[in-house]
């Protein structure tokens, strides 16, 4: 690490504290990458759904775990392991406090929100799940939320049932108590819709599951980074997410579970740190969490993620919620403006997160993206990992912004100067 970059790291980390109100502007200037070019132009970055970039704070976590006390955990009697286990632990409890979980051992560290459902899919699921069960997911999902439960019924022989949505992208409920039935096992619906922006009714939802004796899993990925989640409060049985959508790094995920529910759960992966006895012939299982953490985890993410809640609660949820729905304000007024580009997801902002799909009449999702690149403006273009979705909407592909705390209303108006360039080259009238 260079003098200059230390340097930038430790004044980075004090804006926020110094921030009472969220002033994306100020914000920017904890994200170093932020002030970089592309293609000759200022970075405009609005890929925030795919992932957040990291504030300084968490760059200086990270290298702060590999400068001062890089070790394994929970092996070691040395200073290093000492202070590694320590650290990797108080990140357990900083993610039990953020989420509201009753206790820190409710909090299982995976690589991501996608290993996490797996998790509960393959040890809860084929645990209790019969034939001709059902297991109910919405028309949202992501395929990391809607694949491991297909799978499922596949080995199972059980049936797969989804809750529609209405044209606008947010959820048909009208018919909830016919779909979560007395032959539902588990429902799993995200928080917020990474295409639409929808957020979900969870607490009808989970309302309905509970009432059929089913369990709920709220794929908080998307949402948990702009509006929180209370697992207490919802009395979710299960949520997953990825650090790295919530200004966290890459390659660090949590699920939590009721400790109840965890501790009837068989193990998911089998090896170090989660057996308690082993012989040649057999083995036996730690106590939660640990029986579900195989091997060494990432432990210096684990460790950052403390970094990036830390900077989320410092500008606070409240803040960030307010500030993505002035910005989606802002976009759709932009784009509405713009004849031959037709927009996707809620109307009503209340019911949407930062997410704008789009696309431009005649001109393919991945061309828009490409020639916003070449702006300088970050979007995302394709199906979102969400093929059954874009079906839904009549459409290959879309394109999409997506907001965050750093994120200005100047932001927006770079990309909507961009988009002009893509009727410019494909001839569309504006």
């Amino acid at each position: 690490m260079s003098i200059k970059w230390d340097a930038q790291i430790q004044a980075g980390a004090l804006i926020v504290t110094a921030t009472k109100m969220l002033k994306a502007e100020i914000l920017k200037k904890d994200f170093p990458i932020l002030s970089r070019s592309v293609n000759g132009k200022p970075l405009v970055y609005l890929d925030n759904a795919s992932t957040s970039q990291k504030p300084c704070s968490v760059v200086k976590a990270l290298s702060d775990f590999y400068f001062t006390m890089n070790a394994n955990i929970h092996r070691g009697i040395h200073t290093l392991s000492e202070e590694a286990t320590e650290a990797y632990e108080t990140s357990r409890k900083k993610v039990a406090q953020f989420i509201n979980a009753k206790e820190a051992e409710e909090i299982i560290f995976t690589k991501n929100a996608t290993e996490a459902i797996n998790l509960v899919a393959r040890s809860y699921g084929d645990k209790y799940i019969k034939e001709n069960d059902v297991v109910v997911v919405t028309a949202l999902e992501h395929h990391s939320n809607l694949v491991p439960w297909q799978e499922l019924c596949k080995r199972k022989g059980a049936y797969l049932r989804v809750i529609p949505i209405y044209d606008d992208g947010t959820l048909d409920l009208s018919k909830l108590d016919k779909i979560i039935d007395s032959k539902t096992k588990i429902v799993a619906v995200t928080q917020m819709s990474n295409v639409l922006g929808t957020i979900t009714d969870l607490p009808k939802i989970i309302a309905a599951a509970h009432a059929v004796g089913a369990v709920a899993l709220i794929d908080a990925a998307q949402g948990i980074a702009h509006m929180g989640i209370d697992v207490q409060k919802l009395q979710c049985d299960f949520a997953a997410f990825s650090g790295h959508k919530m200004l966290g790094p890459n390659g660090v995920g949590v699920l939590y579970g009721k400790r109840a529910i965890l501790e009837q759960m068989p193990p998911f992966l089998f090896g170090g740190d989660m057996v308690r006895e082993v012989s040649q012939t057999s083995a036996t299982f730690n106590d939660l969490p640990y029986k579900f953490e195989a091997g060494t985890p990432p432990i210096a993410e684990v460790c950052a993620l403390t970094a990036a809640i830390e900077y989320i609660e410092k500008v606070g949820l409240k803040n960030i919620l307010e500030h993505d729905r002035e910005l989606l304000a802002y976009a759709r007024k932009k784009l509405e403006q713009m004849p031959g580009v037709i927009l996707y997801g809620p109307k009503n902002i209340e019911n949407a997160g930062g997410i704008l799909s789009f696309n431009v009449l005649g001109v393919h999702p991945h061309d828009v993206g490409s020639i916003l690149n070449d702006q300088g403006v970050a979007i995302r273009s394709g199906h979102h990992c969400c093929q059954p979705l874009m079906q839904r909407l009549g459409v290959s592909a879309t394109a999409r912004m997506s907001f965050y705390l750093y994120n200005t209303k100047e932001d927006i108006d770079a990309a909507a100067s961009a988009l002009k360039k893509v009727f410019e080259i494909f001839k569309v009238k504006v």
